[in-house]
């Protein structure tokens, strides 16, 4: 059974932001892990791109199929997790600890267009 976690955003395509100050920490749900199976890559950006709300910035790979990431927001990414480069295996022991890009925000209100976990989980059931 699929994990909602409060006090973070969620986008339909199955990211989440997790925001902290001026940063976001992006990653995939745990519904998404789960429904991907065992993720063997994880292709991100680099450090000083600029992603965009709505469109792609990478991807993850499992065993059963390859899914887009889609940015929940626009802004430039500060920081990627390196340890997924290694392990990336990381997303379905725990979703939610293991993100996948931190960005600095560059436009706040995107967050008020991304769903709430109660909002996130109809749409998953």
């Amino acid at each position: 059974m699929a994990k909602f976690e409060e006090g973070l955003r969620y986008s339909e395509s199955h990211e989440y932001i997790r925001v902290e100050g001026e940063y976001g920490y992006i990653g995939i749900s745990d519904y998404a892990q789960h429904a991907l199976g065992n993720v063997v890559y994880v292709d991100m950006p680099e450090v000083d791109d600029e992603v965009t709300a709505g469109e792609e910035f990478g991807a993850v790979e499992s065993v059963k199929a390859a899914s887009d990431l889609i940015s929940p927001v626009s802004g430039t990414v500060v920081e990627i997790n390196e340890a997924l480069e290694d392990t990336p295996e990381l997303l379905n022991e725990d979703a939610f600890a293991n993100w996948i890009i931190k960005v600095k925000l560059s436009d706040p209100s995107e967050l008020d267009k991304l769903m709430d976990a109660e909002a996130y989980k109809t749409i998953c059931n």
